[in-house]
This record gives structure tokens, sequence and C-alpha cells, in this order.
């Protein structure tokens, strides 16, 4: 090879643009990190949005595929002060009777405490949970020969299945159906389309696994550990440099790019194939989000005690409604009551806030692009549940789906996944190829959660794409 002035580049600081870039530099390559802003992270920040000494997670706040992720596992990221916080349960998801659903880290509380459903939640979750530790490597996967072929066709048979059809299977009890509902819902799509199922089982599993933690400090905590080790390794890391064009980066023999297939188009479209560039162009995107975080003087006023002890919250009533306010959001419509995913960190993480006083994080979908100020209508959710809740409010700060696309590109229309995840791109995103990390240019490559295994901080994303620049580059298997 030429000398260049990099072995490889790397646009984006997300966790896969993070992963990526870890793994090019263990392979004893020279890497330059590139990243638009100012602070490396992607949907990893953390910043004072409402007043000052309340810290609020910009964009992701709890990561359950954080501290499963094969790859984070494997680095040494407590070294650098990562320290992860797990709430007494995992989630929550409150009725109108005064009750809740409660998802906790023991497999069988969880089913005790939904009553004449326990043996149906039991039957569902058990055979895979056994099963999890071999086939979370190939789930957080591109699509290749398992490890093992059984136990992964095991959870497909479900996985592959529409969130609806396993409800009506499986639950009969209010409680059981809506927490399977919130779990679905994190999908971003209507709650009838196939593959909804996987989503649900992955964050159920990933709870009776290894929990739902809490990042203490905030979500840039993971990202500050990841660079930290990157940097430790020799890797080299530029902020403030926003690359809109080929011509921007410095030499190297290989360029990966966390960035999703709009911002490749507008960077390097005129070095695409025209086919490659015609899928791009057809690549598919879901909902958006509007988010809400507030800075509050006390705790949110939970009716059911079990919503206290929740990092996780869901806000939507029963199953029907949830599939209700899911339905409307992929249909370009504005649900009046929308299915609300709430944190509360610093009721676990004293860091959060001033003492005595709290945060809270929390989001509804709604169309792509929407504009639709919905702060109001989470918070009269919320107060549904929580009846004095806005008494509490100090201040807040909401972030609509073109906001959020303003501040993090990669979530073209409010999307936060990526791009949707269905069955036609589950595997395939964001274009059919031998390799989804490969573009049809020669040492370019997308490594972006626009590609498989999808949304979520996991990293495995970047650390798939590096893998394959390695062995098509540099012939480093």
């Amino acid at each position: 090879m030429t000398k260049r002035d990099y072995d490889a580049v790397v646009v984006g600081s997300g966790p896969n643009g993070l992963a990526a870039a870890i793994t090019m530099q263990q392979a004893g390559l020279a890497v330059l990190l590139l990243e638009g802003k100012d602070t490396i992270g992607g949907g990893l920040r953390t910043a004072e949005l409402t007043l000052p000494g309340f810290k609020h997670d910009i964009c992701s706040a709890i990561h359950p595929l954080a501290v499963s992720s094969p790859f984070f596992k494997s680095l040494p990221l407590a070294q650098y002060g990562l320290e992860f916080i797990y709430s007494p349960y995992a989630a929550a998801h409150p009725l109108d009777d005064g009750t809740a659903a409660i998802l906790q880290n023991s497999l069988t509380a969880t089913a005790a405490g939904l009553g004449d459903d326990e043996s149906a939640y039991l039957q569902l979750l058990q055979p895979l949970l056994k099963s999890w530790p071999d086939i979370l490597p190939d789930v957080l996967a591109p699509l290749q020969w398992p490890r093992h072929p059984f136990k992964l066709a095991g959870f497909g048979v479900k996985g592959l299945r529409s969130a609806e059809g396993i409800a009506r299977q499986y639950f009969k009890t209010a409680q059981a159906q809506a927490l399977w509902a919130g779990m679905a819902a994190h999908g971003m799509q209507p709650l009838h389309k196939p593959v909804t199922a996987a989503v649900a089982l992955v964050l159920l599993l990933a709870a009776h696994d290894k929990g739902w933690p809490i990042p203490k400090g905030g979500s840039q905590q993971i990202a500050d550990a990841l660079a930290a080790h990157f940097v430790a390794l020799g890797g080299k890391i530029e902020t403030g440099t926003m690359v809109s064009s080929l011509k921007q980066l410095p030499g190297s023999h290989a360029v990966l790019f966390d960035v999703g297939p709009r911002q490749l188009l507008q960077i390097a479209g005129h070095s695409l194939s025209a086919v490659y560039q015609w899928q791009l162009n057809r690549y598919k995107y879901g909902m958006g989000v509007y988010k809400v975080d507030w800075a509050l003087a006390e705790p949110i006023p939970f009716t059911a005690e079990a919503c206290k002890q929740a990092g996780t919250v869901h806000i939507g009533g029963t199953y029907a409604e949830v599939a209700a306010s899911e339905q409307a959001a992929w249909q370009g419509e504005i649900a009046d009551k929308p299915f609300v995913l709430l944190a509360q960190q610093s009721l676990f993480d004293n860091t959060r806030a001033p003492s005595g006083q709290h945060t809270a994080w929390g989001y509804c979908h709604t169309p792509n692009g929407s504009v639709v100020n919905m702060t109001e209508a989470i918070e009269k959710q919320i107060e549904r549940f929580a009846p004095g809740f806005r008494e509490r409010i100090l201040a807040k700060h909401g972030m609509d789906s073109q906001q959020m696309e303003a501040y993090n590109p990669n979530y073209f229309g409010g999307d936060i996944n990526g791009g949707i995840q269905n069955i036609a791109q589950l595997f395939t995103r964001p274009a059919l190829r031998l390799s989804p990390y490969r573009t049809s240019a020669k040492g370019l490559y997308i490594c972006s959660a626009s590609t498989p295994p999808g949304g979520g901080v996991h990293g495995m994303c970047g650390y798939y794409a590096a893998k394959r620049a390695l062995k098509d580059v540099f012939k480093i298997a």
C-alpha cells in the first residue's frame, strides 16, 4: 500500500463510530475519528438542558444492550470511570386501577407478578433465557451462519412474529398484555407487523439476563469511556469537523461512516454507483419522536408504588391503547393519548440533580418529521398515573422530530432507530449486498445504526463494519 496520512478514518463518534475506530485501532492501524460537534457521543450525550445542575440525557438514557453487547463487554471501560447503576425494577407499566406490571431481573418474580399469566410468561421466555448467552452474539450480528442454529431458530420462531400474535396466544391479563405492548412499542412500528415480537423479546431477555442499567453521571459517560480507550490505544480524535465531502478527509486506505444513508449520499454520492445510490434513496425511515426533559422539585408521585422503584416507566395504559398510539403515529396521525417512554434516572443516580431535586426524561412516537408540540399530551399521560406531577415541574425542555434530526442528522425525521427495522430492512439495511457494510466504492464503508443489527447502544454495527474493512482492505482476518 502507498503511504497515507492514516490507515483508516471514521466519520461520526456515536457508539458505532467509536466501536469501529477501536476495532481498527486494536488491529494495529493508525486511525482518525472525526466528529462534527464539539463533543463526541452521537446519541450518547448529557447536558444541562433545563436548569444549572440538572443533567439530562439528550438522546438515549437506559442501556440494556450496552451491558449485553459482546464488543463492549470485551473492553475495560470501568477503568475509564464508567459505572452502571441498577434500579430495583427494570421497568414498570402502570394501569388506571392503580396497579402496575413490573419487569424485574428475576424471570420467576416477574412471572409471579402477572397472576393468571404466570405460566404463560414462563412458557414464552424461560426456554429463550436459557439459550440467551449462546444466541445473543447472533441476534446482535448481520445475517451469517449462527453459532447455535437450533437455539437461534427457537428465538426466530417467536421473534419473527407480530407482537399482536404473541399477545393473543399467550396473555389474558391486562397487566401481562400491557407489559408486552410497552416492550414491543420500542420497535417503532404498529404491533401487528411481523418482527415486532423480536424487539419485545430482546428487551425482556436483556432485563432477565443483565438488567437495564443507568450510566452514573449520564449517557455521555459511555461515550467518554469508549473515547478514552480509543485514545489509550493510540487513536486520534478531532471534534468540530463536520464532513460534507470526501475532499475534506485526509488520505487513508479506508473510511467508515457512522452516518445514515442520506448523509452518505451527500458526502460521497459522486463516488457511489447508480444502483447503490438508488438503493440508498429507497431506504425507508419510520416514526419520529417528541422528547421532553424535566427538572423536578420532587420525584414523580406515581399512584402505583412499584413505579417509584423503576428506572423506566412505560406510560400508555392497556395493550389496546398502546397499539392505537403506535398505529396513529405510523399513519401520520397525532395520538390523543400517546404511549410515553419515561426514565427517572435521578431516583437512583444522585449526580443528576441538586440534592433533593430530580430529573425526568420522556418521549413519545410521532409521524416522521412532525413539528407538533406534544408536551401537553405527554404531561397529561404522566399526570393520569401520577396526580400532582405538574406541580413538581421547575423547568422543561422539548425537542420535536425535526429538532432531533437537526441535533443528530442520523435521526432522519426523528427516527432514532436509523430506519425501519421491519422484515424488509432487518438484514438488508441500508442496501441489498453481500455485505451490508460495504458501499459500492472501494474503501468506503457504512457503520451506523442503518446497518445490521440496527438501533441501540451496542456498537455492533461499527464492530462488524470494521471487521469487514480489515478483511477487505488490510487482509486482516
